[in-house]
Parts: structure tokens; C-alpha cells; sequence
């Protein structure tokens, strides 16, 4: 992992489902806010104080930015959002720390379940 990206991690939740929203295509705020929600299935709701307050801090450190419009017949009032080439590399960084806490969890399970069928 690159050094410059430890010091983000680990991220928040709601960091991290701002970065998956917008992983695979750029969106307006509220566009991300039903995103994260569709994501999660209902279990986790970005409120504006929080999306927003995130949203700057990803803005402040390069990993998102904010793009032109869609189309000239978008709301003018509308801002649209991608992810930077470092916002990926975080992302990324995110993932592959949690995929070895998953691991690591998985075998304790698997262990502790062992030793309670001796």
C-alpha cells in the first residue's frame, strides 16, 4: 500500500459509500445520497449535514472533484461529482484492508468452531 494513503485509513462509512457511489459513474448530491442508500439496501442514509461534510473532506484531499454539468438541460443548481485517480487508489487501498479483515475473521470463526466441536 502507498504510504500517502495509510493516514486516510480506515475510512469512514460514510467516506467509504460516497467513494462506491461515484465508483462507477459521476453523480449530483442527491443522486449520491440514494446511491449509498440503494447500495446498502436501506440500512445506511447519508443525511445532508453528514454527506456534505464528507463530501468536502474528499474535495479537500483530491479524492473527489467536482465535473461539469451532465447536459445543458440539467438544473443549473445541480453539482456533479467523480472520483479522482487517488479517490480510486484510496478506495481500492479501503477494500483490500477490509478484504483481509474479512479473512482474518473468517478463520477465527472457522478455529473457534473447531475447538468447540472437541
Amino acid at each position: 500500500m502507498k504510504p500517502e494513503l495509510k493516514g486516510f485509513l480506515p475510512l469512514s462509512p460514510a467516506t467509504f459509500y460516497i467513494l462506491l457511489a461515484l465508483s462507477d459513474e459521476d453523480r449530483h448530491g442527491y443522486g449520491i445520497m440514494q446511491e449509498v442508500a440503494r447500495q446498502s439496501e436501506g440500512k445506511y442514509k447519508l443525511g445532508p449535514g453528514t454527506f456534505y461534510d464528507n463530501l468536502e473532506k474528499l474535495i479537500d484531499h483530491g479524492a473527489v472533484k467536482e465535473v461539469p454539468r451532465k447536459s445543458a438541460n440539467d438544473d443549473p443548481r445541480r453539482r456533479y461529482y467523480r472520483m479522482t485517480g487517488f479517490g480510486r487508489n484510496l478506495f481500492l487501498a479501503e477494500i483490500s484492508r477490509l478484504d483481509v479483515v474479512v479473512r482474518q475473521a473468517k478463520v477465527r470463526l472457522r478455529e473457534a468452531k473447531l475447538r468447540e466441536a472437541l
